[in-house]
């Protein structure tokens, strides 16, 4: 069996699209994966189960909640290997406290035409990204609640986006471990 991680975004988030962890795992049990964590509650997944098709079982994923909460997720799913390759390419892996600063923003898709100007005049100096076919790094020395450049950037990008801290990707890596 493969290891799995599923990425939910909007969920329980300001009272809104409320969708408890112990329910989560129990409706991805049912849709035949096995072994289901959670960690904490925005929606990060671990599981194990055969090859998929991550974007048809994205969808899958995403229909199920809407029936059984009446909200439709971004589901995003990656194979355990893509995240360990997004959490080694991480090019701000020397930053002192990245927990707090370092930030990937998973892509539904590579980039077409990046507008590299527009990125550019949201940044504040000191913040960095480097954009890769499968994740948008962000540096954010100052606080991401703090950057108007973080709020823009999947509009800036024409892409769908997930954005998880360095914690996070840390975090679930160790559980796909243990």
């Amino acid at each position: 069996m493969k290891t799995w991680v599923v990425l939910l975004r909007g969920i329980n988030v300001g009272g809104r699209n409320i969708l408890p962890m112990a329910e989560l795992r129990a409706l991805l049990s049912g849709l035949g994966c096995h072994n289901v964590r959670t960690y904490i509650q925005s929606g990060n997944c671990i599981f194990e189960g055969a090859d998929i098709n991550p974007v048809g079982f994205s969808t899958a994923i995403s229909a199920a909640i809407d029936t059984k909460f009446g909200f439709t997720p971004m589901v995003m799913i990656l194979s355990i290997e893509a995240l360990l390759s997004a959490r080694d390419a991480n090019p701000f892996a020397s930053v002192e406290t990245p927990e707090k600063t370092v930030h990937f923003y998973f892509l539904s898709e590579p980039v077409k035409d990046v507008d590299v100007a527009a990125l550019d005049s949201l940044k504040t100096p000191s913040e960095i990204y480097v954009l890769t076919d499968a994740v948008f790094y962000l540096h954010t020395p100052d606080g991401i609640g703090r950057s108007k450049f973080a709020a823009q950037v999947e509009k800036k990008l024409g892409v769908s986006v997930t954005a998880r801290n360095i914690r996070t990707v840390t975090k679930l890596l160790d559980m796909a471990a243990a």
